[in-house]
C-alpha cells in the first residue's frame, strides 16, 4: 500500500529528450497556472492536457496523477528554495551573520508564498496529502541540514547536535507560521510573523 502510494507521487518516467522535457514544462506551467486561477481542487487531468496543448493521454503518459504532478511542482519549488538557502548563508561567515541570515531566509519565503496564490494552494496541497506532506518534511530536513553544515562551524561541538534540532525545528514550523499568516488580515499577518521572528532570535541566541 505505501508503495502504491509512494508511486502515484512520482512521475511515470524522468523527461530524458527535448522534446519530453518541454512537454513537461507545458504540463507544469499550465497546472501552476489553473492553481493560482481556480484552486487545485478544481483543475483536473482533462483539463491540464486541453491546455498545455496535448491529449489526455499525453499527461498520463507522464504523469499517472494530479498528485505526481503536484510532486513535482513541489520539487521544483524546493530546488529553488535550496538554491536560495545556499545564496543566503554563503555570507554567514560569523556568529553575527547568523541572525540577519536567518531573518532573510524567513522574510524570503514569506515573500515567495505570499506572493503567488498558486504558492500557497501548492504549499496547502502538499500538507493535505500524507505522502507528499512526507515529501515536504523530508525536504525541510534537508535544507535543516544545509544551514546546519554551514552554521555548524561556529557552534560549540557539544552543541552542534541540539543545535541541529532547534533548526530543524524552525524551519518545518515556518511553513505553518507563513500559511496562518497569510490567513489574517495585513496587520496581523504582520505580527504573526515577527512574533515568530522572536522565537528564532531568542533559540538562536541560545547558541551564539
Amino acid at each position: 500500500m505505501r508503495e502504491a502510494k509512494r508511486k502515484a507521487t512520482e512521475p511515470r518516467r524522468r523527461p530524458k529528450q527535448e522534446r519530453s522535457r518541454e512537454r513537461i514544462d507545458a504540463i507544469l506551467a499550465t497546472t501552476m497556472r489553473l492553481i493560482g486561477e481556480k484552486g487545485i481542487d478544481a483543475v483536473t487531468m482533462k483539463e491540464v492536457g486541453a491546455l498545455a496543448g496535448g491529449p489526455i493521454a499525453t499527461v498520463y503518459h507522464y504523469f499517472p496523477s494530479k498528485s505526481a504532478i503536484v510532486a513535482m511542482l513541489y520539487e521544483r519549488f524546493s530546488e529553488e528554495s535550496r538554491a536560495r538557502l545556499c545564496e543566503i548563508i554563503a555570507h554567514v561567515r560569523h556568529r553575527d551573520d547568523v541572525m540577519p541570515a536567518a531573518d532573510r531566509l524567513l522574510d524570503d519565503y514569506h515573500g515567495r508564498v505570499a506572493g503567488d496564490p498558486a504558492i500557497q494552494d501548492l504549499q496547502n496541497a502538499i500538507q493535505a496529502d500524507k505522502a507528499l506532506k512526507n515529501l515536504d518534511i523530508a525536504e525541510t530536513r534537508r535544507q535543516a541540514e544545509m544551514f546546519c553544515d554551514h552554521v555548524g562551524p561556529l557552534i560549540e561541538p557539544e552543541r552542534r547536535e541540539a543545535f541541529a534540532r532547534i533548526v530543524f525545528l524552525i524551519f518545518q514550523l515556518a511553513g505553518g507560521v507563513v500559511r496562518l499568516a497569510l490567513t489574517q488580515d495585513e496587520d496581523e499577518g504582520q505580527r504573526t510573523i515577527e512574533d515568530y521572528r522572536s522565537i528564532i532570535h531568542a533559540q538562536l541566541r541560545l547558541f551564539l
